[in-house]
């Protein structure tokens, strides 16, 4: 248990590591921007409509974007997806040496707000597997982050 804790407090838990997970935290929210953007045309749309059909387990082709407010609705998800990854990029690039316990707990903050609120619409939507995929992307996402950096 020392050896683990060791670990966590040496390598996991120092603003290096944080600063770095930041960026993959960026990665991992913006990734799916450009599919959800390229569902907004019905040409492109298949992206977006295979992520939703595995998201919303079991992949049975139910998912379509046949209507125009699905493709709106698909723009909107992908611009918000990608802002929302560039400003955690550029708070680990811009700001985290300043002020680097308050932008954790902000990252922190902002993604546990958006696992509770996704997770308890998918739920409601009757698409209860996209909840437990989120709990796998919270802790993909979150990461190091849970823990304050010593150093």
């Amino acid at each position: 248990m020392k050896t683990f804790r060791f670990f966590l407090v040496a390598v996991i838990a120092t603003h290096k590591f944080h600063k770095f997970w930041l960026k993959i935290t960026a990665i991992v929210i913006a990734i799916a921007a450009p599919a959800f953007f390229l569902g907004s045309m019905s040409e492109t749309s298949e992206p977006a409509r295979l992520s939703l059909d595995i998201i919303s387990w079991p992949i049975d082709g139910l998912q379509n974007y046949d209507a125009p407010t699905t493709r709106f609705l698909s723009a909107i998800t992908g611009g918000f997806l990608l802002g929302w990854g560039v400003l955690i990029w550029c708070l680990s690039s811009m700001v985290y040496d300043k002020a680097p316990d308050f932008v954790r707990k902000s990252v922190v903050i902002g993604l546990c707000s958006w696992f509770v609120l996704d997770s308890s619409g998918s739920i409601a939507s009757g698409n209860w597997a996209n909840a437990i995929t989120n709990i796998l992307v919270l802790l993909i996402a979150v990461g190091p982050l849970w823990i304050p950096a010593k150093n």
